[in-house]
Order: structure tokens, then C-alpha cells, then sequence
């Protein structure tokens, strides 16, 4: 087994693993991960189509919790925003708003671990479909940008005090849209070749196994276990950006 191949199941096995588990961050941690070897022309379909899989089949965890008034806001947003951020990555540089991005997300979730270290309760913020939308909206432009759809919709529920279920409820379905409209413009624009065919087959056991095991910890993870994963893995997407800019 070449090198390259093992790349490719540990780093989508650890990705897999983190999204059934908090319910996104798997483009990023993979990205993170695997284009410091492998082509990012080629990985990206994979890490598009494979997210899209996993969310999928993961999708059952959080069903009974789906509210679709609650989420329609998001994903109305997503969709307005997800052709600007095609747009952004054209004409304007990418690189300082995914940085900008990057240095919010990691503030937060610094401010909200620190909080937790010194036991001080973080006051939810009361906001309605407005804001909800427009945080669909913004995270829309991201997964236009880069791929980046899932991190503000889960520091936004994080914000809003939401149990570990409500918040999933949202970002993971918001997830899935983002991705669909991502599969198919990139099949519409011939990104999905024939290598990148073979590296999702070859990802599917990793993919899947990753997956299972995440959402198994999911299950039994508390509340509060779940509030310091989440955080984490903000504090990880923030830093993956920050890198991505800065490259």
C-alpha cells in the first residue's frame, strides 16, 4: 500500500471520525490533513462528496430533533449567499476573508474554553429567523469560498445555548444542502475525474468506519462533553483557516 494511500484512509478515517461525532468540520480537518500530500484538485471532489456521504448516513442520529421552521432560515440564507462566495473567490482575495474567519472562530472558541476553565456561565444570545438566516448567509459566501459551510452555524448555536441535539438539528442539515449544491457544481464543471473517482472508492471503508465510531461517542457523550468537542474542533477549524490563508 503506497503512501499516498494511507494518507488518504487515516486522514479521511480522522475526519469521518470528528464529523459523526460533532456533526461537521470534516473539510477542514481532512483538508488540514491531506493537502500537504496529495493534490488538492484531485482531493477536493472527494472531501465534497465524501462530507456529503457521511452527513447523510449520519443524518438518523439527529432526525426526531429536525424542526424545519427553525432550520428553512439558514439554509434560505445559505443558498443566497453560496453564489456570492463563487463570486468572492473569483475577483476579490479569498485568502483574507477565510483568515478573517479563521481569527473569529478561534477568539471564540478561546473566550468560551476559557470560560468553561474558570466555571463562569456563558449568557445565550436571543436572536430570531433574521439573524439566523443572515448567519446562513454568511456561512453560504464561505462554502463558496472554500468549502467552509459548517463552523458558524455550530459557534451560532453554541452562542444560543442550544442542547447538543437543537444545534446538530441545524448545522448538519444546513451541511447537507451546502454540500449538494457543492457536488453539483463541481460535477457540472468536470472536477470529479476519474482519479478522483478512485480515491473516494478507496476512502469509502475509512469513511465509513469513522463515521460509525463518531456517532457511537456522540450517543454517549454529555452535554458538556459535547460543548468542549465542539469548541475544540472550532478552535481547530478557526486554526486550519488561519493556515489556509496564510498558504
Amino acid at each position: 500500500m503506497s503512501f499516498e494511500i494511507l494518507i488518504l484512509l487515516a486522514g479521511c478515517f480522522i475526519a469521518a471520525f470528528a464529523s459523526g461525532l460533532a456533526g461537521f468540520a470534516f473539510n477542514l480537518i481532512a483538508a488540514g490533513i491531506l493537502f500537504h500530500w496529495l493534490p488538492p484538485q484531485q482531493t477536493a471532489p472527494v472531501l465534497v462528496l465524501g462530507s456529503l456521504l457521511i452527513q447523510l448516513g449520519t443524518l438518523g442520529a439527529i432526525w426526531p430533533s429536525l424542526r424545519w421552521q427553525v432550520l428553512r432560515p439558514y439554509i434560505l440564507g445559505g443558498v443566497l449567499g453560496t453564489p456570492l462566495g463563487v463570486l468572492v473567490l473569483a475577483r476579490v482575495d479569498a485568502a483574507a476573508i477565510v483568515m478573517g474567519v479563521g481569527l473569529l472562530l478561534v477568539a471564540y472558541a478561546g473566550w468560551a474554553l476559557l470560560g468553561i476553565a474558570r466555571r463562569r456561565p456563558v449568557s445565550a444570545v436571543r436572536a430570531g429567523a433574521g439573524a439566523d438566516a443572515a448567519v446562513g448567509f454568511a456561512s453560504g459566501i464561505l462554502g463558496g469560498v472554500g468549502g467552509f459551510s459548517g463552523a458558524l452555524p455550530a459557534m451560532w448555536g453554541d452562542l444560543k445555548g442550544l442542547r447538543k441535539d437543537e444545534a446538530r438539528a441545524i448545522f448538519q442539515p444546513f451541511i447537507v444542502a451546502m454540500q449538494i449544491a457543492a457536488a453539483i457544481a463541481l460535477l457540472a464543471g468536470g472536477f470529479f475525474g476519474r482519479e478522483s473517482a478512485r480515491m473516494l472508492l478507496v476512502a469509502l471503508p475509512a469513511l465509513a468506519l469513522g463515521a460509525w465510531l463518531g456517532v457511537l461517542a456522540y450517543r454517549r457523550i454529555p452535554a458538556e462533553g459535547f460543548r468542549l468537542v465542539l469548541l475544540g474542533l472550532l478552535l481547530v477549524s478557526g486554526l486550519s483557516l488561519l493556515v489556509r490563508g496564510l498558504t
